[in-house]
């Protein structure tokens, strides 16, 4: 297995704080973050906030957040830097399936590791066994972004990347914004996501995402087989 520097970087999307519109988006990996991005750009104002990306300029005023250096900064991170008033800004995310999302992530990881393709279910089992590999912020629960001190869920809303244009057709409502058709941005390539599942994978996975099964009420499955059926 190559080690994380080896790995690919991501490109990092961006947690947007608009004062603007007063809401917060919280940028959980692989949930379609860059195409939600690109469809809230044009709405915001001048004085709105985003954390650095790769090709654009640092637009977040706040030191403790502008040093984290990437997009995906939580509630906590949050709370724990911004102004008083901006706590009743409306606050929202995607979810994605965590079996679909872990291989979405294994393949952006190694988009550029030839040696990957045609071994990605090896390279998932060694990977998921590492401390390292599991605290990266692409690999980490999704609930943990987005719950406070307490381990309470703080967003107002929680979209699904199963249902995207829905749900951010939704969360636009919410805000008062009009919604727009989502582009594909920032695709991983990879196949069907049970296809990549044996027995030990499936047991790791589960084991590892267990509380975002739950909270975001994703179905777990005994067998592969039970998985590519679902």
């Amino acid at each position: 297995m190559q080690h994380a520097t080896a790995f690919a970087v991501a490109a990092r999307p961006a947690v947007i704080i608009s004062h603007r519109h007063q809401f917060i988006f919280f940028a959980v990996p692989r949930t379609a973050t860059h195409a939600i991005r690109a469809a809230l750009g044009p709405m915001l104002g001048d004085a709105d906030w985003q954390q650095q990306s790769l090709t654009e300029v640092v637009r977040l005023p706040v030191p403790a957040l502008a040093r984290i250096g990437h997009g995906h900064v939580s509630f906590r991170q949050v709370k724990a830097c911004l102004p008083a008033e901006t706590r009743d800004y409306f606050k929202f995310a995607m979810v994605r399936n965590p079996y679909d999302r872990f291989v979405s992530v294994c393949a952006m990881l190694n988009k550029r590791n030839p040696a990957y393709r045609g071994s990605e279910t090896a390279f998932m089992k060694r990977a998921i066994g590492f401390p390292r590999f599991r605290s990266r912020v692409l690999v980490r629960p999704q609930w943990e972004m987005l719950v406070d001190d307490g381990d309470e869920l703080r967003m107002d809303f929680v979209g699904r990347y199963e249902t995207l244009q829905q749900s951010y057709d939704e969360a636009c409502r919410l805000i008062g914004l009009p919604a727009a058709a989502l582009a594909t941005s920032n695709a991983s390539d990879h196949g069907l996501f049970p296809s990549y599942y044996d027995d030990e994978l499936l047991s790791r996975v589960t084991d590892l995402y267990g509380a975002d099964f739950q909270r975001f009420g994703y179905q777990t499955a005994t067998t592969p087989e039970a998985l590519r059926c679902a």
